[in-house]
């Protein structure tokens, strides 16, 4: 932590003294195991030989008043400070570029009220999707956010990255189901958010920290919107004639405000390769695409039917409800192994999102760009377009190279080559640098260009809260630890 081997000792012992020994981890497995996440290059490096950046130390506090002791003591040391919640994060946002001390929320996982009268349920940030979904479904409700990730993610963590679930397109990503959070601020103050978030009482405060990926403080507790679980939930499939024809059905749906739940389509590559893969489905050409409603029988009856229909009219193969559920009972067995991509091969998921007048510009420019520009690693692209707006929608797209370079510097050139041309892409047909997996170090570089003189409202926020940058340094544009 610091260059005096007596005081790193000292300081040691004041930890232990807040945490406990049982929730203090030194050793070099304990910290290893907090230096990586799914971002490629981290992995790739290690699995290359090379020495990963590691943390000094990892604590797991058991309360708030730990977390704010534990912050108060990186204040007086100027310690580096990395939340960290469930490590499933695909953008490097937990790693310990500078070293300093990882603060584990897992063990702040209490429900701590569902309040059925309003909708809401209250819980420490450490609780994972997959428990609290549990425990809400055995009393009839539903957090609607089931991200890939969510035997893994935290609510903190999905919170802290803006985190979408499968069925965000009718009941809205992470920073819409959420009505207010409790922060431990860069100094060791505890504050809360207004208690609802759709008011006229000021500018609102609640959005500064969610996506902020722990630089202005660390997520404690959130409330949450649920709802009740749905009598119905169907799925139908179809395959169209080509993207384009899927891509304007898609549109007309969510125009007509049939406000599907789940409405997946995929390009003609991820079509061939990945659910013919993945769902064994004898395809080879066209978009498949999948769409799901949820809710009263009847309704859903409706606007099934009329979504049938505009597919129909775009020459849409019916494919049936079968192949439709088929997907939604493999849904996750894209991201897990052995369906998953890993090293030793080269990926990354670009995903962005922008409006419908410039969706398929940009995915037709990122995918002949990208493939032309590094044809001799034989680059390949596939993409899908799921998490749907009433004005645009979100695309899902994974560069692959499967025989990248074994030498270490010039693998990470190769990789920040491609994300730096795919960033320029997006952002030039009005996409963002991503549409829901974050920021992270992955993305950092880029932060200051996508915001250009809107950049220094964030570091009038960062220099205001968090003087000696200490929270997740590195990350979201911003450098070392003053």
């Amino acid at each position: 932590m610091l260059k005096s081997k007596l005081l790193d000792m000292m300081i040691l012992n004041e930890i232990v003294d807040i945490v406990g020994r049982d929730h203090t981890f030194t050793s070099g497995p304990d910290r290893l195991s907090y230096s990586l996440d799914t971002y490629w290059a981290p992995r790739a490096l290690l699995d290359l030989g090379a020495e990963p950046d590691l943390p000094d130390v990892v604590v797991a506090p058991g309360s708030v008043e730990e977390v704010v002791e534990l912050i108060k003591l990186a204040n007086i040391y100027r310690i580096p400070v990395i939340p960290f919640g469930g490590g499933s994060g695909s953008q490097g946002a937990i790693l310990p570029v500078y070293g300093g001390m990882v603060i584990d929320l897992k063990r702040l996982k209490r429900i701590i009220n569902i309040d059925e009268v309003s909708g809401t349920v209250t819980v420490q940030a450490g609780i994972v999707g997959y428990d609290l979904e549990a425990a809400l479904n055995a009393r009839g409700w539903t957090f609607p956010h089931y991200p890939a990730s969510v035997h893994a993610a935290t609510i903190g963590g999905s919170l802290a990255c803006r985190g979408s679930g499968t069925v965000s397109t009718k009941y809205g990503k992470a920073e819409d189901l959420v009505l207010s959070v409790e922060v431990v601020l860069p100094n060791g103050d505890v504050m809360r958010t207004l208690p609802v978030p759709n008011h006229a009482a000021g500018p609102g405060i609640l959005q500064n920290f969610v996506g902020a990926e722990g630089i202005f403080g660390i997520l404690t507790e959130a409330t949450l919107r649920i709802t009740p679980l749905p009598q119905t939930r169907r799925f139908t499939a179809f395959l169209f004639p080509d993207l384009a024809s899927g891509m304007e059905a898609g549109r007309r749906i969510m125009h007509a405000d049939l406000r599907p739940c789940v409405m997946r389509l995929y390009d003609e590559v991820s079509t061939i390769k990945t659910v013919k893969h993945v769902l064994d489905l004898d395809v080879s050409k066209g978009a498949y695409l999948v769409i799901g409603f949820d809710g009263f029988e009847d309704i859903v009856d409706v606007c099934e039917r009329r979504a049938i229909e505009i597919c129909r009219e775009f020459s849409a193969a019916p494919l049936g409800a079968e192949a439709g559920m088929k997907w939604w009972d493999n849904r996750y067995n894209f991201y897990y192994p052995p369906k998953a991509l890993d090293v030793p091969w080269m990926f990354g998921t670009l995903d962005t999102v922008t409006t419908y007048n410039k969706i398929m510009k940009l995915y037709t420019n990122k995918r002949e760009r990208l493939t032309h520009a590094f044809s001799e690693y034989d680059l390949y692209y596939y993409a899908h377009f799921s998490h749907w707006f009433p004005w645009g929608v979100m695309v899902y797209d994974r560069f692959v190279i499967e025989k990248p370079p074994q030498d270490k510097e010039e693998a990470i050139r190769l990789h920040d080559a491609v994300w730096n041309m795919s960033t320029a892409i997006n952002l030039e047909f009005g996409g963002v640098l991503n549409e829901h997996h974050g920021v992270g170090l992955k993305l950092a570089r880029h932060v200051r260009r996508q915001y250009g003189a809107g950049f220094q409202v964030i570091e009038a926020i960062k220099d205001a809260v968090d003087p000696h940058h200490l929270m997740n340094p590195g990350k979201m544009g911003f450098g070392p630890t003053q």
